[in-house]
């Protein structure tokens, strides 16, 4: 990486469009589909799920599927803190630490489970209309067949790139541009 650029021409991100993300000339339209509890389905609706993901499929052959966590992880800090635990030499403080690696287990417990299931259209050097025309069909097909979705606003792309990337569990408060937040306009 050349110095001077920033992390979002690195991966090559041109900025958000009001469908999505632009990146190069393909604009991606990303969708938040909400996750269906197998665990709980019979056979058959299991079958029937299976089968209507495959229509998304087959009506839209170049949809993009990404499973990720909904929240960040937190082993960096848990290793931090059984660092800090073995070098402490006063035991108040040692309770202290081991209290808040209780509490970091306990909400890594309650969100391990938490995913995200996003479904990515891209749109390849067209037109504004067009992406527009191709963003309403895509999530017309996801929804016919029985999945609740809805198109991500940038705050929730902000989100899902700031978890990805490991940045933040608040990355839709991340600015746009790198100080900005210093600077008033």
């Amino acid at each position: 990486m050349r110095k001077g650029n920033s992390t979002q021409e690195f991966i090559g991100i041109k900025g958000f469009t009001k469908n999505g993300l632009k990146v190069g000339r393909t604009e991606f339209i990303l969708y938040q589909v909400q996750p269906t509890n197998i665990s709980v389905l019979s056979p058959e609706s299991i079958d029937l799920k299976i089968r209507h993901l495959m229509m998304i499929f087959s009506a839209v052959p170049d949809i993009e599927v990404s499973c990720t966590d909904s929240c960040e992880c937190f082993d960096d800090n848990r290793y931090y803190l059984k660092d800090r635990i073995e070098m402490e030499s006063n035991s108040k403080i040692r309770g202290l630490l081991e209290k808040d690696l209780d509490f970091l287990d306990n909400i890594q417990t309650e969100t391990a489970t938490a995913r995200q299931f996003l479904f990515i259209a891209r749109c390849k050097s067209t037109k504004p209309e067009q992406v527009m025309s191709t963003a309403n069909r895509v999530e017309k097909v996801i929804s016919d067949q029985g999945f609740e979705v809805r198109r991500m606003s940038k705050r929730d792309i902000k989100r899902f790139l700031a978890i990805y990337f490991d940045a933040s569990m608040d990355g839709d408060k991340i600015p746009d541009y790198d100080g900005e937040q210093f600077f008033e306009v």
